[in-house]
């Protein structure tokens, strides 16, 4: 298959620690094909740049123009620069590319060297918010440069939409604090991507690192959510301990192997965190065969047939009042509690998580749209209600909803749709079994595989892929329990499928 390109416009650096050395770097953990246009040259080492010579605007775009001609890019990643003449060059060329197709420009504002050294003027700095930025798909700038481009100071979630740009990253590599906090805001999800800061000592180059690898996601099909997901693994991944090769920071160099390292997979937060959310503690919350069923006397058969798991899901009406609805909620959980409590299994109920407590069930599951629907007050209530002991079912269907999830510490996540289903309605695509594998092997809480399951040779390959777990909704309608239960059984006995390598996207862009 043909590798997607990417162009990256920067700067090249002596040292061989940032821009060109850096980005190419992080393609090739992406396997992606690297166009490097030299924007400008630097003389630098590890220490200090020295000195800054822009390419001849001249220069420029005939590596451009060479490009157009053979290698166009699904994305193009701005690094440093070196002047208003050169980013023009680019702003042209952009505009020309996208007459024929979609661009994505993903913008790292290299305005000042991890040195210290100031890397752009007033001008350039104009030029970077009236020309190229209204231009931008993403941008990546770290705290200090996410300031200078808005003209103040302030704290980055209040920066971010004064950018104008769909998606903004601000990076805080450049922060002392706990976790490195990046703030997101993309169309598909905003708050703060964390993971738990490295010690390293090779850490020059993380901004261009991050932005290719960004523009490298986006050409594989990521949405920007997603894309800042893998940009913040694949950047955490080269944040290295060893000896630097120079007396100040080595380069940052990404693992070809980041994409299976469970470690790095971020967690996305509604807040800024200050600890690393802690894993429950116990064997796996939810195994073999899920069912799920919206009425009660059926989830108390197939309590009473051998399913260890019941979800309880049901949709409330908009006619109904909260007293109608409380009362049928009630009638319909409590000949399934008394059923699990009998059999020593597990009642979930879905989505009315109050309700649910009030009526002593202490096992909920919700979609993360009804996650998002929670106001402050209830997040921190469910947050109370979770330390007094409630469980925890979260569903996700794309990376940033996985590492939303993880921020929850939940008691298992659903991946899913793992094949088409028409239970409800949704824009995902189907993660199938090397998506479900991935989730299974990456994620800090058990699995369970979700959607279109019809058959019990599907939920066999559910087993065999490693979730903990597999649901069954239409299915139990059409087949005994049994079958169900000795297919989990069969798949579950067999070795793993083939090790899990890159997910594929699940929402289109």
């Amino acid at each position: 298959m043909t590798k997607p390109i990417i162009w990256s416009i920067a700067g090249l650096d002596s040292g061989g620690g940032a821009g060109l050395s850096a980005d190419q770097r992080a393609a090739d953990a992406f396997a992606v094909h690297l166009c490097p246009v030299a924007a400008a040259l630097t003389a630098q080492n590890s220490i200090a740049v020295d000195a800054v010579f822009p390419v001849p605007p001249a220069q420029l775009d005939a590596q451009l123009a060479a490009l157009a001609q053979d290698l166009p890019p699904a994305a193009i990643k701005t690094g440093l620069l070196g002047g208003v003449e050169q980013l023009r060059v680019v702003t042209r060329w952009v505009d020309r590319l996208r007459e024929h197709g979609p661009v994505a420009l993903v913008v790292d504002p290299v305005l000042r060297a991890s040195t210290g050294a100031s890397l752009a003027n007033d001008e350039l700095l104009r030029a970077y918010r009236e020309e190229l930025l209204p231009r931008a798909s993403v941008v990546t700038p770290n705290r200090s440069e996410a300031a200078r481009l808005v003209g103040e100071a302030g704290c980055p979630q209040m920066q971010a939409p004064l950018l104008g740009v769909p998606t903004v990253c601000i990076t805080g590599g450049d922060a002392d604090e706990a976790l490195a906090n990046d703030w997101l805001l993309s169309p598909q999800a905003s708050g703060w991507l964390a993971l738990p800061r490295r010690d390293a000592r090779n850490h020059h180059g993380t901004g261009c690192c991050f932005a290719t690898a960004f523009a490298a996601a986006l050409a594989k099909g990521f949405v920007p959510a997603d894309a800042a997901v893998l940009a913040k693994m694949a950047t955490t991944s080269g944040l290295l301990a060893d000896a630097p090769p120079g007396a100040g920071a080595g380069p940052v160099r990404p693992a070809a192997g980041f994409i299976t390292d469970a470690p790095l997979l971020p967690a996305l937060f509604d807040h800024p965190p200050t600890a690393w959310p802690a894993r429950p503690d116990g064997p796996s919350a939810v195994e073999g065969v899920y069912g799920i069923t919206d009425s009660g006397s059926h989830a108390a058969e197939l309590f009473a047939a051998g399913l260890a798991t019941v979800q309880l899901r049901m949709k409330r009406g908009d006619a109904q009042s909260g007293a109608a609805w409380h009362t049928r909620l009630a009638a319909e959980v409590q000949p399934a509690l008394d059923a699990a409590r009998r059999h020593g299994a597990t009642l979930i109920v879905n989505d009315h998580w109050r309700a649910a407590l009030a009526l002593g069930v202490d096992f909920v599951h919700l979609g993360q749209e009804d996650l998002l629907a929670l106001d402050a007050a209830a997040r921190a209530d469910l947050a109370q209600a979770r330390a007094r002991g409630l469980r925890l079912g979260l569903s996700s269907h794309s990376l940033w909803e996985l590492a939303r999830a993880v921020a929850w510490a939940p008691d298992y996540i659903a991946c899913g749709p793992v094949w088409p289903t028409l239970t409800k309605a949704m824009p995902w695509r189907p993660q199938g079994l090397d998506n479900l594998a991935w989730w299974a092997a990456m994620s800090p809480a058990p699995v369970v595989g979700i959607g279109g399951v019809l058959a019990p040779e599907q939920l066999i390959q559910v087993a065999a892929s490693g979730a903990a777990a597999g649901c069954v909704v239409r299915g139990l309608l059409q087949r005994p329990a049994d079958d169900w239960l000795q297919a989990w059984r069969s798949g579950a006995g067999m070795p793993l499928s083939d090790e899990p390598g890159w997910p594929h996207p699940s929402l289109g862009g």
